[in-house]
Formats: C-alpha cells, structure tokens, sequence
C-alpha cells in the first residue's frame, strides 16, 4: 500500500514542474487527496457497501472539488492537475499513465444501468473543461484539447479538437508520448482564418493591381 502512495507522490514530482518538493505534494494537491479517497470508496464500494462509500465520496468532494464516483476504475499513476470541477461517473474506466486538467466530465448518456460511462486507455491526456459523453473508448495516447466536446470513440494516438470533437492529428503508436502543450495542439477554426485573411490579402494585391492598370490606361 505505501508503495502505491509513494508512486503516487513521485508521478506529480515527474509530471508538475510547479511541484517544489514532497511535502508539498503530499499536503496541498487536492487530485492526489481525491485519487487516496476513491481508493477507499471504490473498496468498499465492491463490498456493497454502496451508501459508506457514496458518504466518503461525498466527503472527498467537498475537500477537493472533484467527485469521482465509487464505481469508477482508475488505474495506476493518474495525475489530475488542479483538478477543480472533475467528474467522473459510475462505470467510467481509466487506464494507467493518465493525464485529466480542471472542468473534465466523463458522462453517460443513458438512464439504463449498464456500461454509460467512457473507457480510457493508457496515457491519455484530457484538457480543461473537456467533456467526454457516453460508453466510447479513448484509445492509448490520445489526446483532448481544452473544451472539447466528445462522443464518439477515439482511436489509439489521436489528438481532438472542437465542439463536437474531431480528430485532426493522429500519431503512430512509436510517437505517442507524454507531452501536451495546449498552445501546440491543432486548431481546424483558426487554421480556416488564417486562409480566409491570406485570401483576403491575396484579393486586396489583385484590387490594387488592377486600379492601377486603369490609372495608367486613363493616363495614357
């Protein structure tokens, strides 16, 4: 178990540069605190002791702003960075490596008890205020830009972007890594600006060209 709580510590020490020492880590990072609650809910929880651990969920929501439902299943190593306004629903599924920054909500989309929740794959990196919506996969190392909207499945070493999301870069597996620059991710919208204003800088050239053929003709 102290291992565990040790690894824990060492991958915010490795993934957060603003992380001065483990002191720091271990007293004043509310997703550590909540991944530590959830490991004792989700205990109980599998003993169906469903309402204890409904009440220490609530709890760890209150001291850290991130409610992570008993029944959810995260693997090891998950670093949830800042953390404020995550959600993590029931038969959400989360594999090893993970990545998930503020205002993240894995949803589901049906009333029906069964798998509604989304199942993430190993090194996953999720941006701020993202939403993930029904029973899809996000495959290994895919990434999802900040305030992205998705609901269909993402394959294996995909970056998505926008509302609804769309894939717009896809990595080979050898590539996938752990970096996530938000500023370096792919933006289809302001890619269509910046040809419609080439464009534009393109018509305004012809325009002056033209007027001043007619100048010289009217001169001549």
């Amino acid at each position: 178990m102290f291992e565990r709580l040790k690894e824990d510590i060492r991958t915010i020490k490795e993934r957060d540069p603003a992380a001065k020492n483990y002191a720091e880590i271990f007293l004043c990072y509310p997703g550590l605190h909540a991944i530590w609650f959830h490991r004792i809910a989700h205990f109980l929880y599998k003993k169906r002791w469903y309402t204890t651990a409904r009440l220490i969920s609530h709890l760890s929501r209150s001291l850290t702003g991130i409610e992570i439902h008993p029944g959810a299943t995260i693997g090891r190593r998950l670093f949830i960075d800042h953390g404020m306004g995550v959600v993590i629903g029931e038969t959400t599924e989360i594999g090893d490596d993970c990545l998930i920054y503020k205002g993240v909500v894995f949803g589901g989309t049906t009333l029906e008890k069964k798998k509604r929740h989304p199942t993430l794959g190993n090194r996953v990196i999720v941006g701020s205020n993202s939403t993930i919506l029904g029973a899809i996969t996000i495959g290994d190392g895919a990434k999802i830009g900040s305030g992205s909207v998705v609901v269909k499945a993402v394959p294996p070493g995909a970056t998505v972007v926008g509302v609804p999301g769309r894939i717009v870069e896809s990595l080979t597996p050898e590539k996938i890594d752990l970096d996530f620059e938000h500023g370096n991710l792919p933006d289809p919208l302001s890619d269509i600006m910046k040809m419609l204003l080439q464009l534009h800088g393109k018509l305004e050239e012809r325009v002056k060209r033209l007027e001043n053929q007619d100048e010289k003709k009217r001169s001549d």
